[in-house]
């Protein structure tokens, strides 16, 4: 038996901002500690003195959320309080460490708790993986290239002899895929069946697979899971495409990195000129268009700007630069 604690604001004192702010607390809590109705002992709510239009157990049981004993207490009304604040206590029937959760204005309640969530979302070569390196490094905390764990998939396909991905094919493998990512030397290692492909799911013409792949419901459930796994644990750094919008709805920073199409395409040529790979400059540039409107197209997920993500045009700045520029916010943010 386990006991998980969290916390949550409310905009106003109404009914529907409590019941908004209730669900979105109880989602993240169940989501992050893999909680369900069967595993759920007793939920125990209270909610500051000036909150006093709605129950937050009526509001947990209406959302469908009364699979246990639920209950709701009135807080004294104390001097320098947090406002307009809501907490819960969840026993659980768990082997695991509790993740506590504390969203919104309750984020200053646990100055402890110092984890923290950065997703960076954007097209193919805006540069997402070069600063998100960097920028690991600069803030000393994991950083999750997700795009790795799509190549794999992709590679997995090839090394299965599925020349077009669908559902039925990939359906076969995802579910038991042995994919494992490690942090070794302060680099990212990717490692599928035991093998470290790090290097391979590098090569030309992985791209275009690993955006195939990524856009299947059984891929993308698989692999989010694992991210959100990874995320729900550490502090770290996630760059893909709907980090921001899909992944990790509530990172704490989220910015959109993009960049002219001309200008993408250079960087992967020189990335490619690099590695020894001698791809024509318009081959490379034909396939990054044809890549954005695959992944802003696509059915689950697609690329898309989250509405509080920070939105970064990196054409005219180096990886440093918008390393830097992140940094300063992130840590402007944190004092």
């Amino acid at each position: 038996m386990i006991a998980i604690r969290g916390a949550t604001t409310v905009e106003s004192d109404t009914p529907e901002n409590i019941k908004e702010s209730v669900l979105e607390l109880m989602n993240e809590i169940n989501r992050r500690n893999g909680l369900t109705g069967k595993n759920t002992v007793f939920m125990l709510f209270s909610s500051t003195a000036d909150l006093r239009s709605y129950y937050p157990a009526t509001a947990a049981r209406e959302a469908g959320l009364g699979f246990c004993p639920l209950f709701s207490a009135a807080e004294p009304d104390i001097e320098g309080a947090l406002p307009l604040c809501i907490r819960v206590m969840i026993l659980a029937e768990t082997s695991s460490e509790p993740v506590h959760v504390y969203l919104r204005g309750a984020k200053n309640l646990r100055k402890d708790l110092k984890m923290y969530n950065v997703a960076i979302d954007g097209p193919a070569g805006s540069g997402k993986s070069t600063v998100s390196k960097i920028l690991g490094k600069k803030l000393n905390i994991l950083c999750l290239d997700t795009g790795a764990m799509y190549r794999a998939c992709a590679l997995k396909c090839i090394k299965e002899g599925i020349n077009t991905p669908d559902e039925e094919s990939v359906g076969t493998f995802i579910d038991h895929i042995d994919l494992r990512v490690s942090y070794e030397n302060g680099a990212q290692k990717t490692y599928l069946d035991g093998e470290d492909v790090s290097e391979k799911i590098r090569m030309p013409g992985i791209s275009m697979s690993a955006s195939a792949v990524s856009a299947l419901a059984c891929v993308r459930k698989k692999m989010v899971a694992l991210q959100r796994e990874i995320a729900s644990k550490n502090s770290c750094i996630l760059d893909g495409r709907d980090i921001g919008t899909n992944v990790l709805p509530h990172a704490d920073f989220k910015f959109y990195l993009t960049a002219s199409a001309e200008v993408r395409a250079k960087r992967r040529f020189d990335e490619n000129a690099q590695k020894g790979f001698d791809i024509p400059h318009n081959i490379i540039l034909d396939e990054i268009i044809k890549r954005d409107e695959q992944d802003k197209t696509r059915k689950i997920a697609p690329l898309k700007k989250a509405d509080d993500a920070i939105l970064i045009d990196s054409s005219d700045m180096t990886a440093a630069e918008v390393a830097e520029f992140i940094e300063n916010i992130i840590r402007e943010k944190l004092k």
